[in-house]
């Protein structure tokens, strides 16, 4: 069984994400706040297939918005992240502060 707290790199930038883009965090919003904050870019199939993940373990949750012309009329699919998932985030960023905590890196923490 997988602890909750068990959260990979990219599932926390995720979370993160949908939180900081509430509440209108799609697909490519995220992607694009992963890579403003981060300098890390993401495919869209990873990134999707994140979401999806988070959705089956119920840490977020999805909506239908509206259709827009330049999206060929095409439907948003916004995230919302849940308590669960706001929980799990809370510990597995806890969980990497007390594996840091005390330790001195050379020149990567200042």
């Amino acid at each position: 069984m997988v602890d909750v707290t068990d959260l990979t790199l990219i599932e926390q930038q995720t979370l993160l994400g949908i939180m900081r883009l509430h509440p209108n965090a799609y697909g490519v919003s995220i992607r694009d706040e992963i890579k403003l904050r981060t300098d890390k870019e993401y495919s869209f199939g990873s990134i999707y297939a994140i979401l999806e993940r988070l959705e089956d373990r119920g840490m977020i949750e999805s909506r239908v918005g509206e259709a827009t012309g330049s999206r060929g009329g095409r439907k948003k699919l916004y995230f919302t992240i849940t308590g669960a998932g706001e929980r799990a985030l809370q510990a597995s960023l806890n969980a990497m502060d007390a594996m840091r905590a005390g330790l001195k890196l050379k020149g990567a923490f200042a």
